[in-house]
């Protein structure tokens, strides 16, 4: 069974005789005369009552249509995609990013998205490599780690590690030293994220130990608590609950966290990809200042 021939079938079909459909399809009476006995031939049965020069779609005929009429639609799109893809173009593009990446950076980007972007897919990732991320469906992963050599890459921003607190609290300026920090109720990420990681790997440089550090599901359940006045919430997130945040010194300087964007070097629209990557960039760099553009 071929698309085309179901085509004539479809074209018979809604036309309701083999002239008229050989005009729609521009292919000879004939032509479609033998097509449409070889379909019901290989079917074997028969797809319409011939009567007085005109075709009725049969029983059979009627069952089939609907199925012809999906199969010719999902080729349709099929040979969309493939144009597409020789064209290095990408329709939708599925992205992953860690929790407070995709809430305070690529939601807020997705809504700057022009109508001839792709439509984008957007998964939570957790504290995963940009390989596992592009083999679990990425297009494009946003991580925390610089990507290895073997994808393709860019920096996208350099940000605060924040320690937020209530308004009106002795820390509400524009930096707080580590060692100011450990006396505190730390309200803190687990260690498998990587604001976490970043400040464990800050008090052991410092060889400093925190006296109270209670571990929170979600930013911005630190941050509620924070709110709450029972501790300091110590995310990369943005401000919430009016909180107040002091950029963290610690022994080699302020802590931040960086994010990268991956995606496979041979993707077939890898230059979108970069593309994205550096809008993402500029995004970030107008959303929060200069200061968090990356070193290239």
């Amino acid at each position: 069974m071929e698309l085309r021939t179901l085509g004539y079938f479809v074209a018979v079909a809604d036309s309701g005789s083999v002239s008229a459909a050989a005009d729609v399809v521009h292919v000879t009476q004939p032509a479609i005369s033998r097509q449409l006995r070889q379909l019901e031939h290989d079917l074997g049965v028969d797809l319409f009552v011939r009567s007085a020069g005109r075709l009725r779609l049969s029983a059979a005929g009627r069952e089939l249509l609907p199925y012809a009429r999906d199969v010719l639609r999902r080729a349709d799109g099929a040979r969309a995609v493939a144009r597409s893809y020789a064209a290095g173009r990408l329709e939708r593009v599925t992205i992953m990013s860690p929790t407070t990446t995709l809430t305070d950076v690529i939601a807020p980007f997705l809504a700057t998205l022009e109508p001839d972007d792709p439509m984008p897919t957007v998964l939570e990732s957790g504290p995963r490599d940009a390989h596992a991320a592009l083999r679990g469906g990425a297009d494009l992963a946003i991580v925390t780690e610089r990507p290895p050599s073997s994808l393709a890459g860019a920096p996208i921003a350099v940000l605060p590690v924040w320690a937020y607190v209530r308004d009106g609290h002795p820390w509400t300026g524009s930096t707080v030293r580590l060692g100011d920090l450990v006396d505190e109720t730390l309200l803190v990420l687990g260690p498998g994220l990587k604001p976490r990681q970043i400040l464990d790997h800050a008090l052991d440089r410092a060889d400093l130990v925190a006296r109270d550090v209670v571990e929170c599901s979600h930013p911005q359940v630190a941050q509620a608590l924070a709110a709450a006045g029972r501790g300091v919430a110590i995310v990369t997130d943005d401000p919430r609950f009016d909180l107040r945040g002091s950029e963290i010194v610690g022994r080699d300087g302020p802590l931040r966290i960086e994010l990268f964007a991956a995606w496979e070097p041979e993707h077939h629209a890898a230059a979108t990809l970069a593309g994205l990557a550096e809008r993402l960039t500029a995004f970030c760099v107008e959303r929060y200042g200069a200061e968090v553009a990356p070193a290239r």
